[in-house]
């Protein structure tokens, strides 16, 4: 990979820091219309993340059409604003008012794991506001690990990290997680994993993912049968109804120690969520990357 310049690396930041700031103060409404925009700016000087996304709604979801594709891809990019706005305002949540912007539901399969004195991980991915979601349950539980990707620029990892633990949430790095991961498991605490990701053949096992085999990190599910933890999916969902995010934790995903299927589990409940928030996922992601040996690229 080049080297990144300093120059680059500090507009960049400074750029984020501008951004973050006036999202911050401004109205919602207005600050989601400017999020919404910035980000559509965005989509034109980058034409690659549209055609990601339409390819991708067109392998995974055939039988919608282009115009409900497109009108998935817009949802998407309203979905990612609302979430970019509520980052944008982490400094100023606490107890006393994450409840306008967040409520749980199914908090009884939690309760029931962590008696089991084995640890949690929960497995979720770039659906809803996957950002709010370890955020809030630190404010509302209690704080958790959520393993991260170090950014390319440092400044602004170390913008986004300060942002990630201001409820007290402990960030592991991806590639030092394992160590850390099944300690903190050892201690009865709960791991956030982001499990909808294009893995590398290396680190990964081929499952279905709408209808397509996809190559997933078969890390979690290797973690949870070596710990013996609780695998629970959880996402924040947008509900228009509420006006607010809704934290769903579902029950436990069944691990057996084979980690072909034990992933293919986790991903079969993924998918099923996506299908009924297909405008609440991040359809940029080149999650189909990697092809099985002999078959063509995909992208």
């Amino acid at each position: 990979m080049p080297r990144r310049s300093t120059a680059r690396d500090a507009a960049e930041y400074a750029a984020v820091r501008l951004l973050l700031a006036v999202l911050e103060w401004l109205p919602v409404p207005i600050a989601e219309l400017v999020a919404r925009t910035g980000l559509r700016v965005l989509g034109r000087l980058v034409p690659r993340l549209d055609r990601v996304a339409l390819q991708n709604l067109q392998l995974a979801l055939p039988e919608l059409g282009p115009i409900a594709h497109r009108r998935i891809l817009a949802g998407m990019y309203r979905s990612l604003a609302r979430a970019l706005v509520v980052f944008a305002r982490f400094p100023r949540l606490d107890r006393t008012n994450i409840g306008r912007w967040i409520r749980c539901e199914g908090e009884e399969h939690v309760r029931a794991a962590f008696e089991r004195g084995r640890g949690i991980l929960f497995a979720t991915g770039h659906l809803g506001n996957w950002e709010l979601s370890a955020f809030a349950y630190a404010l509302l539980r209690e704080p958790m690990n959520v393993v991260v990707r170090p950014l390319d620029n440092p400044k602004l990892d170390a913008l986004v990290a300060k942002r990630r633990t201001l409820s007290g949430n402990r960030l592991i790095e991806k590639r030092e997680a394992a160590r850390q991961i099944l300690k903190a498991l050892a201690a009865n605490q709960a791991v956030g994993v982001l499990v909808d990701q294009n893995s590398s053949p290396d680190e990964g096992v081929f499952v279905d993912f709408f209808g397509i085999r996809a190559c997933a990190s078969a890390g979690l599910a290797r973690l949870a049968a070596r710990s013996g933890a609780a695998v629970i999916p959880g996402y924040a969902l947008w509900s228009d109804q509420e006006k607010r995010y809704v934290l769903r934790f579902e029950p436990p995903v069944e691990i057996t120690g084979d980690t072909g299927q034990d992933t293919q589990r986790v991903h079969k409940r993924l998918e099923s969520v996506i299908r009924r928030h297909p405008e609440q996922w991040l359809w940029i992601h080149r999650r189909w990357k990697t092809r099985p040996p002999g078959e063509l690229p995909i992208y």
